[in-house]
Parts: C-alpha cells; sequence; structure tokens
C-alpha cells in the first residue's frame, strides 16, 4: 500500500511539473506585456511635467512683461536691431552700492559746504552730481513730485541728486526709492544764520544780500532781532521757525504744521530713508562717516575739507553783523522751536548712536543753548500776525549758503 501511495505521489507530481512551468512562463509573459503599459504611464507623466512647466514659464513671461534674460540674450546675439526696436536699449548694469543717493539739503546748514565738496569729490570719482538750483520751492504739488522724482529716476546711475526739497516718498507712486542723507544744526544757530545772512548776506561780497533780497526795506533790513521774536514779527514767530522738520516729514500739508505728528513722521522717515543725517556741529565726523557709508562718493573727502585751498573757499562762506540776541528773546524762541529741538535731540543721538556702532569715538558736544536757561518764560506773547506767502520765496532763497557754527 505504501508502495502504491508513492507511485501515485510522484505520478501525480510529473502530472503537476508541466502545468508549473506552463503557469510561470504565463506570468513572464504577463509581465513583459504589462511593461509597456508602464512605460507609457511614465512617459504621460514626463509630457503633463513638461507642458506644466512650459505654461508656468508662459505666465511668468506674461507677468513680467518679456521672456528669460537667456532667451533675450541669445536674441541680442542673433540680431541686435530686432531686440533694441522691441525693448530699447539694454538697462544698465545693478551696481554693488547704493548708486542713487539724494540730498534734500535743509537751508544754512553747512549744505553750502557739502556742495562745494561733492563738485571736486564728482570729478574725482566720477560720478554724476546734479546741484539744483531752485531755493525757493520746498513744497510741491503731487504732479510736481512725480515730475521731479521720474527725473531723477532717469539720472545716470551712480548719481547724487542735491536740492533744497521736502522729503519726496518715491515708493508711494511706485518709483525706486533712493538713499537719503542729510544735515542738520541746533535750531536756534540755524535761524540766527538766516535772519542776518537775508539782510546783509556773507563775506563773498557787499553788495550780495541786496541783490537776494531787493524789495527789503531798510526799516526791515535793520529790525533788531529782539523786537522781532519779542514783539512777534511773522518771521520770528510759528510757522515760520518751524523749518527743519518739514524737509523731513514730507510734502504732506500736516508737515508745515508744528506738533507731534510732523515730528514723529520726521522721526520715522529718518529711521526708514535716510542712511545718514548728521549734525553740523559735527561736520568732520559726518564727512568721516559718509567716506565710511558710501566710499565710492566720498572716499577722500575729509582730506579735501582740510586742505588749505578748500578753507580758503570755505570761510567767504559766513555770515557778518551776526549776533546774538538777549536771553529772554532766546527763552521765547526756545519755546517757539520745541519741536524743533525735539527732533535735533533725537537726531544728535541717533548720530552718536552710528558714530559708536561704526567705532567713532563720540565727543559729546553741549548745545548752543543750555536748556536750563531756556525755561518757559510766563510771558504769553499773541498769536502770529497772518502770513504773506511772497515772504517765503526770498526767506527759502536765501538758504543755500554755508553758516558755520
Amino acid at each position: 500500500m505504501m508502495k502504491n501511495f508513492s507511485s501515485s505521489s510522484l505520478q501525480s507530481n510529473n502530472n503537476q511539473t508541466p502545468n508549473h512551468v506552463r503557469e510561470r512562463n504565463n506570468r513572464k509573459y504577463s509581465l513583459l506585456s504589462a511593461l509597456p503599459l508602464r512605460f507609457s504611464l511614465r512617459g504621460y507623466g514626463f509630457c503633463m511635467a513638461t507642458l506644466f512647466l512650459f505654461c508656468f514659464a508662459s505666465l511668468f513671461y506674461q507677468l513680467n512683461g518679456g521672456p528669460p534674460k537667456i532667451l533675450l540674450d541669445i536674441r541680442r546675439y542673433l540680431g541686435e536691431s530686432t531686440f533694441l526696436d522691441d525693448h530699447g536699449p539694454p538697462a544698465p548694469n545693478v551696481l554693488p552700492f547704493p548708486s542713487q543717493v539724494v540730498y534734500n539739503r535743509v537751508g544754512k546748514c553747512g549744505s553750502r559746504t557739502v556742495v562745494i565738496l561733492l563738485r571736486l569729490l564728482a570729478e574725482k570719482h566720477q560720478f554724476n552730481l546734479v546741484s539744483s538750483d531752485i531755493h525757493n520751492k520746498t513744497r510741491l504739488t503731487k504732479h510736481e513730485q512725480v515730475d521731479l522724482m521720474k527725473n531723477i529716476s532717469n539720472i545716470p546711475q551712480p548719481f547724487l541728486y542735491t536740492r533744497h526739497v521736502h522729503f519726496l516718498n518715491f515708493t508711494r507712486f511706485r518709483i525706486e526709492q533712493p538713499v537719503y542723507i542729510n544735515i542738520i544744526r541746533d535750531p536756534i544757530n540755524r535761524f540766527l544764520s538766516n535772519y542776518f545772512f537775508r539782510r546783509f548776506g556773507d563775506w563773498r561780497g557787499e553788495q550780495n544780500h541786496l541783490i537776494r533780497t531787493p524789495g527789503m526795506k531798510d526799516d526791515e533790513r535793520y529790525l533788531d532781532i529782539n523786537v522781532c521774536i519779542l514783539e512777534n514779527y511773522p518771521e520770528c514767530s510759528n510757522p515760520r521757525v518751524f523749518y527743519i522738520i518739514p524737509y523731513f516729514c514730507g510734502q504732506h500739508p500736516q508737515c508745515r504744521e508744528p506738533g507731534v505728528w510732523a515730528l514723529e513722521r520726521a522721526k520715522q522717515n529718518v529711521q526708514e530713508n535716510y542712511l545718514l543725517v548728521g549734525i553740523l556741529e559735527e561736520l568732520e565726523d559726518v564727512l568721516l562717516l559718509l567716506e565710511r557709508l558710501l566710499p565710492h562718493y566720498f572716499t577722500g573727502v575729509l582730506s579735501i575739507y582740510k586742505s588749505p585751498d578748500y578753507k580758503k573757499m570755505g570761510n567767504m562762506t559766513g555770515t557778518v553783523r551776526k549776533h546774538t540776541p538777549t536771553l529772554e528773546a532766546l527763552q521765547v524762541l526756545y519755546h517757539r522751536m520745541r519741536y524743533e529741538y525735539e527732533f535735533y535731540n533725537f537726531i544728535r543721538d541717533q548720530f552718536h548712536l552710528m558714530k559708536k556702532k561704526i567705532g567713532l569715538k563720540s565727543v559729546s558736544q553741549p548745545p548752543a543753548h543750555s536748556p536750563t536757561f531756556l525755561r518757559e518764560l510766563a510771558l504769553r506773547t499773541p498769536e502770529p500776525l497772518d502770513e504773506d506767502e511772497e515772504f517765503d520765496t526770498d526767506l527759502e532763497d536765501a538758504n543755500s549758503w554755508l553758516v558755520h557754527p
């Protein structure tokens, strides 16, 4: 029985062997038949990915107004005239440093000194210096702002543009914002320099003040500054003495109104848009920082400033017949300029902080008029007289010359 079982099992195994072989062969054929299907799915996926990339590239092309740079380069290589016809001249290469600088210089804050230096530096370092001769229009309409900003942006880079003008917000009109720099000084010293300069000019010529203010009568020209301040003449009252902050606040009408709003807006603009705002009382340190921060513009500026030839030119810009008002007048003036002094102190602190970061030793100088002697008076002065808008032309036109502190 065992023998029969064994032979039966062996026969069964012999009968199943061809079936297993046939089944195994069928599986091989089925796997081979599936390979073309797998290959087709991969090819389909590759085609879809290629189509997606093409559509994405087309969308990118439309959004950016042109093909990728490599295609433009190829097209320029194959046919320069066709490229220029469609796109105009190629854009200039982006320089690896700030190549658009605006110096919206504040009147009677050393601007004459810096402009003379810039003329010498522009010739030495081959950058484009554009110095506007417009001194009497710091506030612009919206249309005038756009025109000026477009003209500035079209100057070949690198450039430095300078003009007496209140801060311009380029980004508001979707124009690339340049780097701003500026210099201010003690507000009362600035006011005194402007007051006497309008009347008597500087050492460059005995009659230049008559040319700049030909319509000024003798009783106004020789008006005692103490009388002007204490009797609240328009020239010595707000908003006339609210002068520095609008240069940093901007073109908004509220920037010309003495108050916290204009002060805070000016501070914000300084922190967001100005590379450096220095103080005239420490001019050599200002020039040294400019040399560190903008070397392609200001390298060697300190050696030029200290040269005998330059000193001879700079000494001609000092205001003549300038004298200090009485303590009472200074106290009244300081009270009217309290926002100006808060801004000046803010700028001075920021300037000293930057000197410390750069590694320059800060030598803090006391203010020209110590606040302890300029306490608020019990005296109450009347409201300022109505402004004569024609006065602004003469006042701001005088603010293009340097007066050393």
